[in-house]
């Protein structure tokens, strides 16, 4: 009994450190996408500095899930829940370091004369972090459906991308002096539709946890 105890403690305490890890990482990407919008240069030196507290989150957690694999060797629901942290929490530490990108990319527009095109990179933003924010929220409430409902949002972000692109592309072939910044946007965009991609993954674990099945090539 004593062993269960110290079993489902562990993992509350895994769980609310995947959560912490989880909000760092959604601050950063709206605060890069606040840099680069508000021309802040500050707030994107941040995000570039505190991504060094979310990637020793991730070292945390990775040893906190060893230690329980090791010592409390937990089965069926619970191994699952671990197995899906420990997959968890490399992908968002990737959608940190694509904040990070973002941020670094605000720096070097901030230095050029301000664009206008911000529009559909912000929406894509809203989308990416409506989608993170609702996958960890099934992963914490153990909802599957909601999982698996959210996988198919990702073509939202998508279909933005593709738009944002075929505009940007145009506008560079009227106007070659903003080719450099308006790349530098498409840099910005790329880095968004990578997150649409990733929060998939959190959705697929979701499952993975919930129903012992994988979705990911269904």
């Amino acid at each position: 009994m004593e062993q269960r105890k110290l079993l489902e403690r562990e993992l509350d305490i895994l769980r609310d450190r995947l959560l912490l890890m989880g909000g760092e990482v959604e601050l950063a990407v709206q605060r890069a996408m606040h840099a680069l919008i508000q021309r802040d240069s500050e707030v994107a030196n941040q995000v570039i500095e505190n991504d060094r507290v979310i990637d020793r989150l991730e070292l945390e957690i990775d040893r906190l899930s060893v230690e329980v694999l090791t010592l409390r060797r937990p089965v069926a629901r619970e191994l699952r829940m671990v197995i899906s942290i420990f997959k968890i929490t490399p992908v968002l530490e990737r959608i940190a370091d694509h904040a990070t990108s973002i941020a670094r990319a605000a720096l070097e527009l901030n230095d050029e004369p301000e664009l206008k095109n911000y529009s559909e990179l912000n929406e894509m933003a809203e989308r990416a972090l409506e989608m993170l924010q609702s996958a960890l929220d099934a992963f914490t409430s153990n909802d599957s459906e909601k999982a698996r409902q959210l996988i198919g949002k990702d073509e939202e972000v998508d279909k933005i991308y593709d738009r944002l692109v075929d505009n940007l592309m145009e506008t560079m072939s009227k106007d070659a002096a903003k080719s450099i910044r308006l790349a530098r946007l498409l840099f910005v965009a790329k880095n968004l539709e990578r997150i649409g991609d990733y929060v998939k993954d959190i959705c697929e674990l979701t499952v993975y946890m919930k129903e012992a099945v994988f979705i990911k090539h269904q």
